[in-house]
């Protein structure tokens, strides 16, 4: 392809610029999605949060001066990554996946780092400030199932997003192995070695962003899948997000409520460190492995369905880990409600897709209700 297929020269003249940018003008995008290179960075980016989920609850309770306070890493992680929503939804868009994608994961690399000194240091206000900054790379992190269903077309949206939550599983099998050795090479001090790890699973993230092909969220209805699509693609309406929205934070609620406490409940019950991270893991894996079959399940019983049913195995499962006494009681709870975020997650997205073209101000709302109830969820 050409140079002149790009570059209108009938509209350059002396003075002014032609602009020779393919995702600028109206046409297919005709190269490849970079659904692999999506689905890696993505697993990273899993990791990442894998590990990251692991250690704040009991490094912030650790060096929390109050015990109040022991549960303010986990909220400013969530708090970075619900503040990081808005922009990073018009950054994808203004500059392309590549840059955005690159973007959230450089900010993971110094969040992590900051984290692990300030635990080296015992720091307390360093941690918490590594931990927002590791949160706002997971707002990123987040437009990935996104930029996986953008595109697609109708047809191919549940598989493609199934695909993507699906390679999180990698991480949760990968995250007990990896932190045992980073802990084991920076003892003693608890926890810096599974925060550098996140660093450079975020390091790992950022290779793959940059070489992802470039596009841009509004320009999903332009890619070939799409322009072959029956159904054309059309705009969003705004009541359309309400009740996905609704439903996926609920979940996402629940699930953080659950984060929180499961692990110091596990603690109390006298499990070590290394079984606790281990169950940590095991979380991770029923966070994404269910989204494999979620499209087809989705397919079966309708995306609606499979969200009320994925919610309210999440809040039962939330009920039951905050009352149960038993290490096997709370480690199921702990599992389930994984499970259940999955699904809903998956469904919810679908939901969003399937009746138009989001756009980029809807996919920030939709995204940081979720992470705002997150929040919340940690407070609970």
């Amino acid at each position: 392809m050409s140079a002149s297929d790009y570059y209108d020269e009938a509209a350059a003249r002396a003075g002014r610029l032609g602009c020779a940018c393919p995702e600028d003008g109206p046409r297919a995008l005709r190269r490849p999605l970079g659904t692999v290179r999506l689905a890696g960075g993505f697993a990273l980016v899993v990791l990442a949060q894998a590990l990251t989920l692991g250690a704040l609850p009991l490094a912030g309770a650790m060096l929390a001066p109050r015990p109040e306070l022991g549960a303010l890493p986990l909220a400013a992680f969530l708090a970075g990554a619900a503040l990081a929503s808005l922009p990073a939804s018009f950054l994808l868009d203004a500059f392309g996946r590549r840059a955005g994608f690159a973007l959230g994961a450089s900010l993971g690399v110094a969040g992590g780092l900051i984290a692990a000194y300030g635990l080296m240091l015992a720091a307390f206000l360093l941690l918490v400030l590594g931990a927002a900054w590791l949160g706002a790379a997971q707002g990123f992190g987040m437009f990935y199932r996104h930029a996986a269903a953008f595109g697609a077309g109708a047809g191919g949206q549940g598989a493609a997003v199934a695909r993507l939550l699906g390679a999180g599983v990698l991480a949760g099998l990968a995250g007990p192995l990896l932190a045992g050795a980073a802990e084991a090479a920076f003892s003693p001090y608890t926890f810096a070695g599974t925060l550098v790890l996140a660093a450079i699973a975020q390091l790992g993230a950022l290779a793959f962003a940059v070489t992802l092909p470039e596009a841009r969220f509004s320009h999903a209805e332009l890619t070939v899948a799409a322009m072959q699509d029956a159904a054309p693609a059309k705009p969003l309406a705004w009541k359309v997000v309400f009740l996905p929205t609704l439903l996926a934070a609920a979940a996402w609620g629940a699930m953080t409520a659950t984060m929180a406490g499961a692990p110091l409940s596990l603690a109390g019950c006298g499990v070590g460190v290394p079984l606790i991270s281990g169950v940590v893991a095991w979380h991770v894996v029923a966070m994404y492995a269910p989204a494999l079959s979620g499209g087809v399940l989705a397919a079966r019983l309708g995306a609606e369905r499979l969200v009320l049913a994925a919610t309210a195995l999440c809040l039962i499962s939330a009920v039951v880990a905050a009352h149960a006494g038993s290490v096997a009681a709370i480690t199921a709870a702990f599992l389930a409600v994984g499970a259940g975020w999955s699904l809903a997650t998956l469904a919810a997205t679908l939901m969003l897709h399937a009746k138009g073209t989001p756009s980029r101000l809807q996919l920030a709302a939709h995204d940081g209700a979720l992470l705002v109830a997150a929040l919340l969820g940690t407070f609970l």
